[in-house]
């Protein structure tokens, strides 16, 4: 194993500690989810449909929580305490620590699918997965793209005491149109429209082919296309607005 690989694996173990210390990051990204799936699971316990509905929304919500919203706000403290700064000086690389970061959201958003997955299966009636293949695909690619898309707003926003209203400007108004907790085709055709143009309702299509209907590969095509667009798109403004400096004077 190269020193590189080495110093990455450490960095990473260091990552998963830290944030196992900070219950706020934990509650945010483990607990919150399953509040709202027992939540929505016992408002829509009667309904079969509702509950495949939810299963795959609340997998979605969770990838979203643990790449988009916590990469958003990690990458800002780290840049305005300046402990990015400091650790561009560290005989450690950057490329490993910045690696590092990501495994660890990368995770978060697996346990957390994993998660749900076993809560829909156990109390709300959705059987194991009907198709492993497109499950992997959609989660990686619903991390890459979302992972990418909070680096790049991480840029947007000005200092860490601002991060929670701006990463909340994009997760709540997302989650809320994508049919995280409704059936989009249900809602109304000016929400459908903007939802569409948004990377989680077709990372949550593939998710419900998935664990729910079953649907291969092929029939999400069109999802996956949707997905890699905005990845790319996050993936140029993530490394071009990139700084290692804080933003205060």
């Amino acid at each position: 194993m190269s020193d590189a690989a080495v110093l990455t694996w450490h960095q990473y173990r260091l990552e998963r500690k830290m944030f196992w210390r900070n219950p706020t990051a934990a509650f945010f990204n483990f607990v919150l989810p399953l509040l709202f799936l027992g939540l929505f699971g016992a408002i829509f316990s009667g309904s079969q449909h509702d509950l495949d509905v939810i299963v795959p929304g609340i997998a979605g919500m969770s990838i979203m929580a643990t790449t988009f919203s916590a990469l958003a706000m990690n990458i800002t403290f780290l840049r305005e305490q300046g402990v990015l700064k400091r650790v561009r000086g560290t005989p450690l690389p950057t490329g490993s620590y910045l690696a590092a970061i990501g495994a660890n959201a990368v995770t978060n958003a697996v346990l957390q699918v994993g998660i749900v997955i076993l809560a829909g299966k156990l109390f709300f009636g959705v059987g194991w997965p009907k198709d492993w293949i497109e499950l992997f695909v959609f989660v990686v690619a619903g991390v890459a793209c979302l992972a990418s898309l909070g680096v790049a707003w991480s840029h947007v926003i000005p200092n860490f005491d601002a991060a929670a209203a701006y990463q909340n400007i994009v997760f709540l108004p997302t989650i809320f149109v994508s049919g995280v907790f409704y059936d989009a085709d249900t809602a109304p055709s000016f929400l459908r429209d903007i939802a569409q143009v948004l990377p989680l309702i077709h990372i949550i299509d593939g998710l419900s082919g998935a664990l729910v209907t079953g649907r291969g590969l092929s029939d999400n095509l069109s999802a996956l296309a949707v997905i890699g667009v905005w990845t790319a798109f996050g993936t140029l403004f993530a490394v071009r607005g990139f700084s290692w400096e804080s933003r205060r004077a």
